[in-house]
């Protein structure tokens, strides 16, 4: 499985921002949406990233001061193409400590992956590798008798 296939999955629906934006509205962008990242975008490319890891933070040290979230955003997030496959998308993730990176074709930016997303997907790819097992096994063919050979031959 590649990042592509948990994109087709997923779906490609993105929630950008750009770095001018205030704190305040882009927590409430993630809390309408029931997000927990942000793309920030500027003029048209990945600038970086905001996850509620960075809001809680900046309101727990500065109360309600409003900021804009490119005084907060992560820049240069670590990111993955669509062909990166499963096993290095997951540990790009625990490598990084991330939770979610953005899957990027050049400068192209075509979706974002959670850790959530990839657990989904692996329960389904798991669910679906089970089900054809089980398929196959109740398809077993009967088995044959064997004839049995007579004592002392060999």
């Amino acid at each position: 499985m590649q990042v592509s296939d948990i994109l087709r999955i997923k779906g490609t629906a993105l929630f950008t921002v750009s770095p001018q934006t205030p704190l305040h509205e882009a927590a409430r962008t993630m809390a309408l949406h029931d997000v927990g990242s942000l793309v920030i975008m500027d003029d048209g490319r990945l600038a970086g990233m905001l996850t509620f890891r960075e809001v809680l933070g900046a309101v727990s040290a500065q109360g309600t001061t409003p900021q804009a979230v490119g005084e907060l955003m992560q820049r240069d997030p670590v990111h993955c193409s669509p062909q990166t496959g499963l096993d290095e998308l997951r540990r790009l993730l625990l490598d990084s400590g991330t939770r979610y990176i953005p899957v990027m074709d050049g400068t192209t930016l075509l979706g974002v992956i959670s850790f959530r997303d990839v657990a989904r997907a692996v329960v389904q790819e798991q669910d679906f590798e089970n089900r054809m097992l089980k398929a196959y096994i109740r398809d077993w063919p009967p088995e044959t008798a064997q004839p049995e050979s007579a004592p002392g031959s060999a």
